[in-house]
């Protein structure tokens, strides 16, 4: 069974890693000593029709390197290039690695806007933290993330559904084949003008129920943006593949309970006939679930807009039994991904067991209307279109 006691664990086990790499950084990251050099001939932008996602850079990119001797060194913008490093360097041998994504838009003002950037730096700090790599002050990297997207402004894409994916990424850099606690690391943000993540667009897909193979548990590190994470899942992805299914929806413990669907979040939509309700349902943050920036948008939206007297909005364990049974019985309404590259992903069809668990979708569309309603409420801060609190952070004008 798995304890929620147990659980409980993980919070603590972060402060603990949070403290000791803090206490080793000497100079703080700090945005006012950055230095620029540009580039000596800016490209032009791709159309939009070209843009394959994550293939396409802008012109420049943000280093800043680490010494536990000396802390964070001068924050440095320049041309987009390859990486020098020694191959002992142990990012290549023991995965200190970690990233995150987040996104940028063109807003009807003529600004640019990063959609809700405080969260993912909390994460990318608490994920530098749990493999002992530094940690760094959240706001000065996102100011040096908005001096790069200014850089480059005239490169993020215009138009529903085209953003630049700004990635993030910090790396051990240290010279030594003992696994140890590194003393150098780099970090460094490159930017992709991107269109949908998938080709087909806002198309429903297939899911395998995954339980021959497990993405993350308790304990473990499921909850943090590392680059260990993915690379074991794209063998299981690929066998799925092969039996005609798009993703893998994860399940976990003998209870089979639903944790993620591929890199993303999930969300299901039940009906409770007896108290006439619908209820939006998702996994909680147990230290196995990431903490998406997207997931969390998606609850607080949901909370807002939906009647509670129609609707319940609930974080808790579901099994791919339980959605299996409210198929059969007509109380299965709905089933969406949730993520920063693809932020809603609707579901039309499940394996699991030799059998198809069927997704009901609106007639004619590939989504049930909640998910939809869902997207045009994300969208529509994202891109500008309505205000919601400080989720959005100017960070160029385009005037």
């Amino acid at each position: 069974m798995l304890g929620r006691q147990t659980l409980k664990l993980r919070p603590t086990l972060g402060s603990q890693f949070s403290h000791i790499t803090r206490s080793l950084a000497t100079a703080p990251l700090d945005a006012s000593r950055l230095q620029v050099t540009p580039i000596s001939h800016p490209s032009t932008p791709k159309p939009n029709d070209q843009l394959v996602f994550g293939k396409t850079f802008t012109d420049h990119m943000l280093t800043v390197e680490w010494t536990k001797e000396n802390g964070w060194d001068a924050p440095q913008i320049k041309p987009y290039a390859n990486l020098s490093l020694p191959p002992s360097a142990c990012v290549f041998h023991y995965a200190f690695e970690l990233f995150e994504g987040l996104k940028a838009y063109r807003t009807p003002d003529n600004k640019i806007t990063m959609f809700r950037p405080d969260m993912n730096m909390a994460r990318m700090n608490k994920s530098a933290a749990r493999i002992c790599l530094p940690t760094f002050q959240s706001e000065e990297l996102v100011k040096l993330m908005g001096k790069l997207i200014e850089q480059d402004k005239h490169l993020v894409p215009q138009g529903q559904g085209y953003s630049l994916y700004i990635r993030p990424t910090l790396i051990g850099t240290t010279a030594a084949l003992g696994v140890s606690t590194p003393d150098k690391a780099l970090l460094f943000v490159i930017c992709s003008p991107v269109g949908p993540y998938y080709k087909t667009g806002f198309k429903a897909v297939r899911l395998e129920a995954t339980d021959y193979a497990t993405r993350a548990w308790p304990g473990g590190v499921g909850d943090k943006k590392l680059g260990a994470n993915y690379a074991p899942c794209i063998l299981p992805q690929l066998q799925a593949a092969e039996r005609g299914y798009q993703q893998n929806l994860w399940l976990f413990g003998p209870e089979k309970n639903i944790t993620e669907v591929g890199t993303m979040n999930v969300f299901f939509v039940f009906q409770n006939k007896a108290t006439g309700k619908k209820e939006l349902v998702t996994a909680p943050l147990d230290g196995t679930i990431l903490e998406g920036v997207t997931r969390d948008s998606v609850l607080a939206l949901a909370r807002e807009k939906l009647d509670p007297n129609e609707w319940e909005v609930n974080e808790r364990y579901y099994s791919i039994t339980e959605v299996a049974e409210k198929a059969q019985k007509g109380e299965l309404l709905e089933a969406f991904g949730s993520g920063t590259a693809a932020v809603v992903s609707p579901i039309k069809e499940i394996g699991w067991n030799g059998q198809a668990i069927h997704v009901p979708l609106l007639p004619g569309e590939q989504s049930g209307p909640l998910t939809k309603d869902v997207a045009k409420w994300i969208a529509d801060i994202q891109y500008g279109k309505e205000k919601h609190g400080n989720w959005s952070k100017v960070v160029a004008d385009l005037n």
